[in-house]
């Protein structure tokens, strides 16, 4: 029986919850540090309830998703050993290498709110979360499109989402500035 089917389509599972806890994580840092901007007792239970909805997301569908999706991309990786000489998957890896660190920056962000050091703001944390999308873009173009890739092109797409992702964010703040309950 051919594994190779089975290995990408749990690799693939896993990409796609690996990156569902990386997206919602910070919105989940967004709303604990805006729930420090409460009064008490609403400050207390929201940030209990932040915390353990965090600890939730990121010890049982965030960090378990990516070391299953490491395990089943490292098995595609020893069932198809050509895919590393390609210079596509270099550029991928290098890639998976900063999702690796978003991933390590956004564990120390965790650590520190279940401590209660709110270190950054909440529009800050609304624009770190988009490092994650950036990241996923560009991963899926590369593993789609190759060696067909024109990398002038793929570089000018990325930063164009990039300013298009602040740009909305930008646009979020003011319309949210007019009518808080957006």
């Amino acid at each position: 029986m051919e594994l190779y089917p089975y290995i990408k389509a749990l690799h693939l599972i896993f990409v796609v919850t690996w990156f569902a806890g990386l997206f919602y994580m910070p919105r989940l840092f967004v709303y604990h540090i805006e729930a420090q901007e409460e009064d008490e007792p609403a400050r207390a239970i929201l940030s209990r309830q932040l915390k353990l909805m965090s600890k939730r997301l990121w010890f049982i569908i965030t960090w378990p998703s990516a070391l299953l999706c490491t395990f089943f991309a490292v098995w595609l990786l020893i069932q198809m050993p050509g895919w590393l000489a390609q210079p596509w998957m270099h550029v991928k890896l290098f890639f998976v290498l900063l999702l690796f660190v978003y991933h390590g920056y956004t564990h120390r962000i965790f650590l520190q709110l279940q401590r209660d050091e709110v270190k950054y703001s909440a529009r800050f944390m609304r624009i770190y979360n988009e490092g994650s999308t950036l990241i996923l873009f560009s991963v899926v173009f590369l593993v789609i499109v190759k060696n067909a890739l024109n990398w002038i092109f793929g570089v000018l797409a990325l930063f164009l989402l990039a300013i298009l992702l602040m740009l909305g964010i930008r646009l979020y703040k003011r319309i949210r500035d007019k009518n808080p309950e957006a």
